[in-house]
């Protein structure tokens, strides 16, 4: 029987992290005095691991696939299928919830979406450290497979830079990675799990010095890292740690905008430095234009109002729209304690389609937020450009810059191939959702939320909160399905569905 972790399917892999994450919020009930949420978890963990170690024996005598394309089905089966067995814990220890309700807050969970089916005041300490843990998991796996899976081939965002086809880039690793790309894997989690770890304690133990409790801390400063948006108080806002704790919240958002600020190993650049980097620039750009914006609006859109505020509430009013649009920009969805000042300094009834917006366009490549990507807009913006100065001058030899050297030539065709892609699905599942019930709005609102993974626009994207937990169990599938695919996007299922995978699965080893 194999003996190395690595040798081991990458499913069974994540599902054994899981299994034995389940020992923490264990210990965490038993420390309150929580027995039977305890045991609940205890026993899930416990089962897990000995049914994985069973497994692991049954196939000590089978050769592992070693294919990048396996472990990208294998991924799929993380987010698709892992959120049935997380659920098990959630739901023997709250016991007031159907086990659809817990598999569809897992899904959301896992997938760094943060759509809640329940109130805070429902959930137990214990039950919102677990929500915390799982985001910040699903945060820790789409780091290190955006690096170990879909860099290779070409997925994720990477096709815009790559010389090689979606899905077909197998040729981008070398030597040992290109025998076995879970080597690979194992060596891209190596270096950036303590990376990620030690950034989520940082920000943890900032949080615990700013006063806010310590569950509250980790559970935001988890959530802030893998832009999960999950709070046990229902967001920074209902915090202790005020104005400063959304400061040190948005400093560590901007890892979401580019993967740069913590590594240099992709294409997204032809050299180094951050602010040479298109996605943080424009990231940068975005939420300072959104956030002008509304502080302008004052005087520009609502001068009517008559109201007259000093500077104190206007430089409240600007944070809370720097911060919030950050924060939708990243898909976290954390709202500022200001934002409702925002809204009363700019004159704005309705804030949705701002927010809608910001999720849909979504955060860099290769980070754990979701959207469409900055470097997809930054690669038709680029295309944009051109276009123009060849109706200007037809016959202009244009010279590109570094930033044009760093787009492959079809790089904003491939962007446009994947925002028409977006945009068909996004029609599908606004159809499904109002077919099942839901009104135009609420159709939208919840098919951005499900493939932007952007959870809190459910109760911020409308002029009233949605509640998921009245949806019917087959809007609760669609909602599900929608997180899954928002996660691994549409290039990935494509070339997952026509590749060879399938064949090469069934057939004996």
């Amino acid at each position: 029987m194999r003996t190395k972790l690595s040798e081991q399917p990458l499913f069974l892999l994540v599902a054994g992290v899981g299994s034995a994450a389940m020992f923490i919020p264990a210990l965490h009930a038993l420390a309150f005095e929580e027995h039977a949420e305890a045991r609940a978890f205890f026993y899930s963990g416990l089962l897990g691991l000995v049914l994985l170690w069973f497994i692991a024996l049954a196939r000590s005598n089978q050769p592992r696939r070693k294919s990048l394309m396996h472990n990208l089905f294998a991924l799929f089966g993380v987010y698709a299928i892992l959120p049935l067995w997380l659920a098990v814990p959630f739901y023997e220890a709250l016991q007031t919830t159907t086990f659809v309700n817990a598999w569809l807050e897992m899904v959301s969970s896992l997938t760094t979406t943060g759509a809640t089916l329940f109130s805070p005041e429902r959930l137990s300490d214990t039950l919102h450290l677990w929500r915390a843990m799982v985001g910040w998991l699903g945060g820790l796996m789409m780091w290190i497979s955006a690096a170990a899976i879909l860099a290779p081939l070409s997925l994720g965002g990477f096709e815009v830079t790559a010389s090689a086809e979606p899905g077909q880039g197998e040729g981008m690793t070398t030597g040992a990675d290109r025998i076995d790309p879970q080597r690979r894997f194992m060596r891209v989690a190596r270096t950036l799990a303590p990376l990620y770890g030690g950034l989520t304690l940082a920000l943890w133990v900032m949080l615990l010095m700013l006063g806010e409790d310590g569950l509250t801390a980790a559970s935001h400063a988890m959530s802030t890292l893998s832009t999960s948006g999950i709070s046990p108080v229902g967001g920074v806002q209902n915090g202790a740690a005020g104005v400063p704790g959304e400061m040190l919240v948005a400093l560590f958002l901007l890892f979401a905008l580019s993967r740069l600020t913590f590594s240099s190993d992709t294409l997204t650049t032809a050299r180094p430095g951050l602010l040479s980097d298109p996605e943080f620039r424009l990231g940068l750009i975005i939420t300072g234009s959104v956030a002008l914006a509304l502080f302008a609006r004052h005087w520009f859109g609502a001068y009517e109002l008559n109201d007259e505020q000093n500077a104190l509430q206007g430089l409240k009013a600007l944070w809370g729209a720097l911060f919030t649009a950050l924060s939708f920009l990243t898909t976290t969805g954390f709202e500022s304690a200001g934002w409702q000042d925002v809204r009363g300094w700019s004159g704005l009834g309705s804030s949705g389609m701002i927010l809608l917006g910001l999720a849909l366009i979504g955060g860099g490549v290769a980070t754990t937020a979701g959207g469409v990507k900055l470097l997809r807009v930054w690669a038709l913006y680029l295309n944009s450009v051109r276009e123009l100065d060849r109706l200007i001058h037809p016959n202009l030899v244009r010279r590109d810059s570094g930033q044009g050297r760093r787009l492959r030539s079809k790089g904003a065709f491939i962007a446009w191939v994947f925002f028409m892609l977006f945009a068909s699905v996004l029609t599908l599942f606004i159809g499904l959702f109002a077919a099942l019930g839901s009104s135009l709005e609420e159709a939208t609102i919840l098919a951005i939320t499900a493939l932007s993974n952007t959870g809190p626009l459910v109760t911020l994207g409308g002029d009233a909160p949605i509640l998921l937990a009245e949806l019917r169990p087959a809007a609760k599938g669609v909602m599900a399905a929608g997180m899954v695919l928002g996660r691994l996007e549409m290039l990935a299922i494509i070339a997952l569905a026509t590749s060879d995978v399938w064949r090469t699965w069934m057939q004996p080893r």
